[in-house]
């Protein structure tokens, strides 16, 4: 694979990677670092590492408080700029999808043709033949 096919999808990945958080951020701030990894699916350690990026970008801020439940327990805030972030993270995720969605769509009614072919006249017509 060319890098920058490669270094392309890693991006896209990071990008959808920090939509996801400050999506799950903006509608739970007091979601553990611990609790965002599991909605997400990724690593502790990628977790803290969106964070102090999205800190870093002065995207969030976290306030720290009190809990009975926890010694500290923190809230990870967006900031002004992190809410416009996350609009412009939204459209581009969302135009993604719906690409990724359209090509599926496609492989998808290809595939009952193929079937529908196949269950007729036990193999598939236009050539469609796999081996």
């Amino acid at each position: 694979m060319p890098e920058s096919t490669s270094t392309s999808r890693q991006s896209k990945l990071q990008e959808d990677t920090r939509f996801r958080v400050l999506r799950l951020l903006q509608d739970n701030p007091n979601l553990s670092q611990r609790e965002l990894a599991k909605a997400l699916g990724i690593s502790l350690g990628g977790v803290h590492y969106c964070l102090q990026a999205l800190l870093d970008k002065d995207l969030i801020k976290i306030h720290n408080f009190q809990s009975s439940t926890r010694k500290l327990a923190y809230a990870y805030l967006l900031t002004p700029a992190g809410i416009v972030e996350k609009a412009t993270l939204t459209g581009r995720f969302l135009k993604r999808k719906m690409e990724e969605y359209g090509q599926l769509r496609l492989e998808i009614e290809s595939l009952q043709q193929e079937n529908i072919d196949l269950a007729h006249n036990g193999k598939p017509q236009n050539g469609n033949q796999h081996p």
